[in-house]
């Protein structure tokens, strides 16, 4: 009986056992399915967030394509565009005048309105209070870029660009900028000048050439415009000497008049300028002498007498700054163009007041300057101090042609 008994707790005791490890095993196996489970639903986790990883990456890369400059882009309905000006573009000739036909062109070829464009004239570069005033009205009228078009404007830019982040200031002429919403323009106007030279060499029957300028050499805009006329004249002409009569004012119409008939006086026959109104060409019409006009063609004013002028042509830079406000791909870089892209140049020669063979010698140095590679300040230069600038074989370089350039050319004369 004991030991039926034992074997019937025994037997029990077996299956016990045998149903627990069917049980351990199940549980195991429950849990290698749980573990799948986890495993699956994280890797499907991570998928997503890979997902939206990439989804992330596509949205940056797409607003990247918008515009890669330092501003978001502005619907060309809601631009306005502020323009500074010095004197009033409706005298019609001359720096101001100039200016403003490049903003007509670029509002044709971009389509914009009147009102889209602010102007404020007569706005002298001498009264930081004016020009601050005028610039901060064009802010209050909304616009989101400001051209400053003279040359004292920039220090007042220059501030201003710090207290309104958001808005561009380009500012003609000078050479002072920032890192975000600040740059300057200008161009290689010693290339239209260079060839003006040339005319005016060929002309002269004194040899002597008067040049009205508005600035001393302590401004190296004016200056290396001198220059680069004295070197076209000096190729040509070398016994010729320019005579230099200084404004010390970019708008003077008296003063400009005052100089021109100075250097009449002393026997120049051919008048150059680097100063704001057409009056240095209408003295030298009415002395029965000859001109070359500067920044519009001066012909109209005094076409008895004018026998070309260096023109700038405005419009190229305003439409391509105004149009790279509307993509969002505006950058504060110096722009600095040439008789390449069409920003300056000089006006047809008046062949019936130009020496004989003017034509044929401008267009040879306009190749030489277009496909040659002739930069004007190339080579060993002599200024008329006895000195000497620049190595053999090199040319100046951008940064001294628009700041470095405080010395005359060996045939230059300052009265």
């Amino acid at each position: 009986m004991k030991k039926k008994i034992l074997g019937i707790v025994l037997s029990l005791t077996m299956v016990g056992a045998m149903l627990a490890g069917c049980g351990q095993q199940q549980g195991a196996e429950d849990k290698k399915e749980e573990t799948k489970k986890e495993e699956t639903k994280t890797e499907d986790t991570n998928t997503d967030k890979a997902d939206d990883a990439d989804k992330q990456d596509d949205k940056a890369d797409e607003s990247k394509t918008e515009g890669t400059g330092k501003f978001a882009p502005v619907a060309k309905e809601d631009l306005k565009v502020g323009v500074i000006h010095i004197s009033d573009p409706a005298e019609g000739s001359g720096y101001t005048y100039t200016h403003d036909q490049g903003i007509v062109e670029m509002q044709n070829e971009l389509g914009l309105e009147d009102s889209q464009i602010i102007r404020k004239n007569n706005i002298p570069d001498t009264d930081p209070t004016k020009t601050e005033q005028a610039i901060r009205e064009c802010i209050e009228d909304g616009c989101q870029i400001i051209f400053a078009t003279s040359f004292n404007y920039m220090d007042t830019c220059e501030q201003l660009a710090q207290e309104f982040p958001d808005v561009i200031f380009s500012h003609g002429t000078g050479y002072k900028s920032n890192d975000t919403n600040f740059n300057n323009y200008f161009g290689r106007i010693y290339q239209a000048r260079y060839l003006s030279g040339i005319v005016a060499g060929m002309k002269t029957e004194s040899n002597k050439i008067g040049y009205v300028a508005a600035m001393g050499s302590e401004n190296s805009e004016v200056t290396g415009g001198i220059d680069a006329f004295a070197i076209g004249v000096a190729e040509v002409n070398p016994d010729a000497e320019i005579h230099v009569k200084v404004t010390n004012s970019w708008f003077s119409p008296t003063e400009e008049t005052n100089a021109a008939k100075a250097l009449i006086a002393a026997g120049c026959d051919v008048i150059g300028q680097h100063c704001d109104t057409p009056n240095p060409q209408t003295e030298a019409e009415s002395a029965g002498v000859w001109g070359v006009g500067y920044n519009s063609d001066m012909s109209k004013d005094a076409p008895a007498a004018t026998l070309t002028s260096v023109i700038w042509n405005w419009g190229v830079y305003y439409t391509q700054a105004v149009q790279k406000v509307i993509d969002g791909t505006w950058t504060p870089e110096i722009y600095f163009g040439g008789m390449d892209d069409g920003l300056v140049d000089i006006t047809p020669i008046n062949e019936e007041l130009c020496a004989p063979g003017t034509k044929e010698k401008v267009e040879e140095a306009r190749r030489k300057i277009m496909e040659e590679g002739f930069n004007v300040f190339d080579g060993v230069l002599e200024t008329n101090d006895g000195k000497v600038v620049g190595t053999e074989g090199g040319t100046l370089d951008d940064a001294t042609i628009t700041g470095g350039i405080n010395w005359y050319y060996k045939n230059v004369v300052v009265d």
